[in-house]
């Protein structure tokens, strides 16, 4: 049977660049993450493609999956749902693959709760004045939107605190590298490694 795979979670408040250093992350050469597209009830942005940045449903579609328990996590933002569908990703991890995940705040910590041995990435903003820019820019929402996004901002980034580590988007090259350098570091950690030289160990008592 494979080894069962790693569960990473990247978050972080909304604007905060998730997606892009995602993207950067997947595009280096060598990556073997499976990224897990998750699903959501807003429109579709300019250039984005269903079941590749995220799976659109409607409302009631996505309320059912709720009802059925096929939701990792899920979370209201802005009038809209997102969430993650649950099989996918317990199929992934147990055959041995990696899965990537880049939730919102909320999601994260319901994944935490289900999932207390991922590996949780906070990406926080060079501070908020930031992040406002960025949100404006997106050009995507009017100003009574944006000012619910930066309140919600500053709730978001006082759950930091529950995450393992941190990683300020300033320059998207140098947030992806720190996340790789983070995975890489945390592969090697002694509660994921020791599970199976107990096995070992048990075979010669």
């Amino acid at each position: 049977m494979a080894k069962r795979g790693m569960l990473i979670v990247l978050s972080g408040p909304s604007g905060v660049g998730k997606g892009t250093v995602r993207k950067e992350i997947f595009s280096q050469p060598g990556n073997n993450f499976h990224y897990s597209v998750s699903m959501t009830t807003r429109d579709m942005r300019p250039g984005e493609v269903d079941g590749k940045d995220y799976y659109f449903v409607s409302k009631e579609e996505f309320e059912q999956q709720i009802k059925d328990d096929q939701m990792l996590e899920y979370a209201k933002y802005v009038d809209n749902y997102y969430g993650t569908p649950l099989k996918y990703v317990n199929q992934m991890l147990d055959s041995g693959k990696d899965v990537f995940l880049e939730i919102e705040v909320k999601g994260a910590m319901q994944v935490r709760k289900k999932a207390p041995d991922g590996l949780f990435i906070f990406l926080t903003p060079p501070d908020l004045m930031e992040l406002r820019q960025r949100i404006i820019n997106r050009g995507t929402d009017d100003i009574e939107t944006i000012n619910k996004r930066m309140e919600k901002a500053v709730d978001e980034i006082e759950m930091m605190q529950n995450y393992d580590y941190a990683v300020v988007n300033d320059v998207v090259e140098e947030a992806a590298e720190k996340i790789k350098t983070i995975i890489r570091a945390e592969r090697w950690r002694v509660k994921r490694f020791l599970p199976d030289y107990k096995k070992q160990l048990g075979d010669f008592k």
